[in-house]
């Protein structure tokens, strides 16, 4: 996947700009705050339908102004041609426009435009709470597996209405008995389907983070192992134990979960660990480890998306290189030319000769 050209209109700093970048690496530079992260925000919202910073579409208005527009031209590796249109007006619903019909819900567009991030923001990722981790995983199998999507999905409603009756169990609200063991049966096959497609998923993903990882470090060993609220679960446990054991841990703590009014186990409760030397990473590792553990995850979804796809992803990186030392630099860059399309941002000018690098205050001057 390759974007052709993007329009921005009263998008953050960005009253009208056209950006059309070249088909392998793109880096833009510019002072901060000078609108380059905002330009990936905008190709994120046509390929996800959001920011990748987790900003509200009110606040990715220009100042002053009541709507935004955007609107992407991309090819595919078969040069079929999908065009994106996000419309918002203060006040008002997103609308998402995909070849020139309405999407309804927005999840539909997922995986359309296969699509990868870096920023600075999402080493939280590595080190922050296991809530980041599994928004992480979950979005990398979203965009890969459209069945997942569907389950997450459907997984969240069971669970809010297994939550609501169990508060009401807990508050003695009089309800009938078998209404608990229909939502536990339902819910219990979405969790089933949601760990087994995690532990699946992350089996040819390591493959790929490993031989990344350790062509920017030969004296570290990685390793990525998923938690599971189950306990202990190996990679060949069949989708039908997982809802057998997901049935057995929910009648072990109904009594408990009556008491706190809430779901105790689930997916929703998963994590996942990163270690280097089968130590925790997010107890013990520098702030250089970190990143380079963050971009080895980033770079090996990118290689499993385009093995399983067939469809090379596009590459959004916001200051993928600061902190980093000229060798991890050099190294990244000759990753980076093996892929497909990739959009980086920078403080100061780095790769020339390998990319096209455009400045901030060239790209004024082609405003439109």
């Amino acid at each position: 996947m390759r974007l052709q050209s993007i329009k921005y209109r009263n998008f953050r700093n960005h009253q009208l700009l056209t950006f059309k970048p070249d088909d392998g690496i793109t880096l833009i530079h510019g002072l901060n705050g000078s609108g380059k992260t905002s330009i990936l925000e905008g190709i994120h919202y046509c390929a996800l339908t959001k920011s990748q910073v987790s900003a509200t579409d009110n606040e990715c208005l220009r100042f002053a102004s009541d709507y935004f527009t955007l609107n992407g031209n991309f090819f595919s590796e078969a040069d079929s041609l999908n065009t994106v249109k996000v419309v918002y007006e203060r006040g008002g619903e997103k609308q998402i426009i995909v070849d020139n019909s309405e999407v309804k819900p927005f999840s539909r567009h997922i995986g359309r435009i296969p699509c990868i991030t870096f920023s600075p923001s999402e080493i939280v990722i590595v080190n922050g709470a296991p809530a980041e981790r599994r928004r992480f995983i979950d979005t990398l199998i979203s965009q890969k597996e459209r069945k997942y999507l569907d389950d997450l999905l459907a997984y969240r409603r069971v669970l809010q209405q297994r939550n609501a009756l169990l508060a009401q169990l807990y508050s003695g609200i009089n309800v009938h008995k078998d209404m608990l063991l229909l939502w536990t049966e339902t819910l219990s096959k979405l969790a089933a389907s949601i760990v087994y497609a995690r532990v699946q998923f992350l089996i040819p993903f390591f493959h790929h983070f490993q031989a990344l990882y350790e062509q920017f470090s030969i004296d570290e060993t990685p390793s990525i192992r998923y938690r599971c609220s189950l306990g202990t679960i190996s990679n060949d446990t069949s989708l039908e134990l997982l809802t057998t054991l997901f049935l057995t841990k929910y009648e072990e703590t109904r009594k408990q979960e009556i008491l706190r009014g809430q779901t105790m186990i689930g997916p929703h409760r998963d994590d996942l660990l990163f270690l280097l030397q089968d130590k925790e990473i997010k107890k013990y590792a520098s702030r250089g480890q970190l990143r380079t553990f963050l971009i080895s995850l980033k770079l090996a979804q990118y290689r499993l998306y385009h093995e399983t796809l067939e469809e090379k992803p596009l590459c959004l990186f916001d200051d993928i290189f600061s902190e980093l030392d000229a060798s991890r630099v050099s190294d990244i860059f000759s990753i980076l030319e093996t892929c497909g399309q990739t959009i980086i941002t920078s403080a100061e000018k780095k790769g020339e000769g390998k990319v096209m690098i455009l400045s901030m205050e060239s790209l004024k001057h082609i405003r439109e």
